[in-house]
């Protein structure tokens, strides 16, 4: 016997459950579609009519500054990304060194433990906006041979800050490895740093994915702190742009392009969060 069965035809009911399926889509896209325009057209007219709109417009809005002002804040984004690039690679690394000091047991590992926790009690609490004042203006101030560059001791700020932050969601992550998976490693023969690397850190760093990407989106925007201790990024350059011209567009053109270097990063965290809800339901059914 050769071949496969046809599919059998589908019933009058499913025909039905079906067609009222695509039925519902529709209303819903429709009623989105219109819900959505006619809460757009009264933010327009409720914008647009404000007394203060043609000013704000001229001040915020101006195409001309806009053009004129783009390159420069380009030139400025670029060390924005490479910053931000640097300083995610070192926050991750930092961030798990500490979390991995954090959770050693014994009582020889307790000044470990104790500094690991002191760092990120500190860290945490304390402003980043104070801790990149204190690296890229105290610091120089040493007058020490070798001191690195402002731009280097702003991403070091920003490395050991979000460092502290990121080294909490790493733990948590550790932490959540049920204990039974590390007693079944060492029962195999496997050493403590073996079942470590092997077993118990592949599992917490696929879990804490999400909120770690979060942490560099938050990053992301903080980059633009560096401005303040004085290096041309975008915000500098913006800043640049709104004293030649007497207007604030420049602002807007820098946070737009912040917005736009976001979103791809953001999409991928919304992505890696649903994948990872999916794969605990799947996991959970099981």
């Amino acid at each position: 016997m050769t071949g496969t069965a046809a599919a059998p035809a589908p019933s009058e009911v499913q025909l039905g459950r079906l067609a009222y399926r695509r039925r519902q889509t529709v209303k819903s896209v429709l009623v989105a579609a219109g819900s959505t325009v006619a809460l757009g057209l009264v933010l327009t007219v409720a914008i647009t009519g404000a007394p203060g709109f043609d000013r704000v417009r001229e001040s915020f809005f101006d195409p001309k500054v806009a053009a004129e002002t783009l390159p420069d804040i380009l030139v400025g984004l670029w060390l924005n990304i490479r910053l931000l690039v640097c300083c995610t690679i070192g926050a991750l690394i930092l961030g798990l060194l500490i979390a991995v000091l954090r959770t050693l047991r014994g009582p020889v590992f307790f000044p470990f433990r104790a500094l690991a926790i002191g760092y990120t009690y500190s860290f945490r609490g304390a402003p980043l906006i104070i801790v990149l004042y204190v690296l890229t203006l105290g610091v120089p101030g040493l007058r020490l041979a070798g001191t690195p560059s402002v731009v280097v001791l702003g991403g070091i700020a920003l490395v050991i800050t979000y460092g502290a932050y990121m080294a909490e969601v790493f733990r948590a992550g550790i932490e959540s490895v049920h204990p039974s998976q590390r007693a079944a490693a060492r029962s195999l023969g496997l050493s403590y740093r073996q079942t470590m690397r092997f077993v118990v850190l592949p599992q917490a760093v696929r879990r804490v994915t999400p909120p770690l990407l979060n942490d560099v989106v938050s990053m992301q925007k903080d980059v633009g702190l560096i401005s303040l201790a004085g290096p041309i990024d975008a915000i500098r350059a913006a800043q640049i742009g709104v004293a030649e011209h007497y207007n604030f567009t420049p602002y807007i053109v820098a946070g737009a392009l912040f917005v736009l270097m976001a979103i791809p990063l953001i999409a991928v965290t919304d992505w890696v969060t649903l994948r990872s809800a999916r794969r605990q339901s799947a996991d959970g059914a099981a």
